[in-house]
């Protein structure tokens, strides 16, 4: 098949949604499809891909989503593809996989992911206020309510949830395709010198129980709420490591407020996960909201038992107890602490770590490649 993947950015280091199209492009391609990666940016050499540039140029983030939009209507309008699948509203596509949730919901929600009332109040007006976000929910709501919409994939059932809630589409439009894991990549056996290096680099030593997080909006994943747990367990073996690319001076501030500044690391963004993955002892990701976060599927495969939340459509592969907690309240401060208090026990650490690698078959990048091809046969 020809199949055209796209995404505003193929950089896979701002996130989930860019890495696992980068990701698909290569797997596609490997599987003998001829495969380009419709984008504004390519920062990165994507092997048996064929990069396409989609202008995105404009003052203002929604004047450049508009121009990429026209952009990329213009390239449809001279190239035939079999397949056009989009992770992002726009005009045309035959598949949309909404890695950041349903736009519509996020323009209707958006601001819950704050726990304070003033805080959600700015944001409901901010979120108002955002012509892009708006434009991304128009876009979106346009098409899927056209008289040819296209096939949603969902993430998790979590997704699909919102999809009903928005929109009326026949059962034979939603279909459920869980995120996977590039299981060569993200394999423990392999370079297990990488975590020694990691805590090298950060001067974390080899008795601290490390907890990690890898996030790109630190007030919807549960940063602040992670350091007051942290800060609630009296154990000075018991350190989070953070990697992201959101400035962390307000939550440098807090762990200062809350007297463990010394255990909580800032790492800044990494272009190595594996390594951090390596590097710890368990994964925490208390999100207010995240259709099928990627993070927490390779935390799983790297044999690291995680908590979350039951907003995170990931967890619908895990079991409470058995891979790690999910906790039925984001805002739960002592019910994250407790859980993070039984992360210090090692013989349970290990008995959990056997759990997650067990999952390793479910996550199969060739498993979800074969799910994919399957929806793309019904789809042409």
């Amino acid at each position: 098949m020809r199949i055209a993947l796209v995404i505003l950015h193929a950089d896979p280091t701002r996130g989930g949604a860019e890495r696992y199209t980068t990701d698909l492009a290569v797997g596609l391609a490997g599987r003998r499809h001829e495969v380009s990666l419709l984008a504004s940016s390519f920062p990165v050499v994507l092997v048996g891909a064929d990069p396409v540039v989609i202008p995105a140029r404009g003052a203002t983030r929604a004047r450049r989503y508009n121009t990429f939009l026209d952009n990329l209507d213009r390239h449809l309008d001279q190239t035939r593809y079999d397949i056009v699948h989009a992770m992002l509203p726009v005009r045309r596509c035959d598949v949309y996989h909404p890695h950041a949730g349903i736009a519509q919901e996020a323009v209707a929600t958006g601001h819950l992911k704050h726990d304070a009332a003033p805080a959600r109040l700015l944001s409901k007006v901010a979120i108002r206020l955002n012509a892009r976000r708006q434009r991304f929910a128009a876009v979106e709501r346009e098409r899927l309510e056209s008289a040819r919409p296209p096939v949603v994939l969902c993430l998790s059932e979590y997704v699909k949830q919102f999809v009903r809630k928005h929109y009326t589409l026949p059962e034979s439009k939603l279909r459920t395709l869980f995120n996977a894991v590039n299981l060569q990549r993200f394999d423990p056996t392999i370079r297990p010198e990488a975590g020694a290096q990691v805590r090298g680099q950060f001067s974390i030593g080899p008795d601290k129980v490390v907890a990690l997080m890898i996030a790109q909006d630190f007030a919807r994943k549960g940063l602040r709420q992670s350091i007051e747990a942290l800060a609630q367990v009296d154990d000075p073996r018991l350190v989070l490591l953070v990697f992201g690319k959101q400035d962390p001076s307000p939550y440098a501030d807090l762990a200062r407020r809350l007297g463990v500044k010394d255990r909580v690391i800032f790492g800044g963004t990494t272009s190595d996960p594996q390594a951090a993955y390596q590097s710890a002892d368990f994964f925490v990701l208390p999100t207010r909201h995240d259709p099928c976060s990627l993070v927490v599927l390779e935390a799983l495969a790297m044999g690291l038992p995680v908590i979350s939340t039951r907003f995170n459509g990931a967890c619908e592969i895990m079991t409470d107890g058995t891979h790690g907690f999910v906790l039925p309240n984001p805002s739960d401060v002592d019910a994250l602490a407790g859980a993070m208090r039984q992360m210090l026990d090692a013989d349970r650490r290990q008995t959990l770590r056997q759990a997650c690698l067990r999952l390793r078959p479910e996550l199969s990048y060739e498993r979800h490649l074969d799910q994919l091809l399957r929806i793309y046969s019904v789809v042409r």
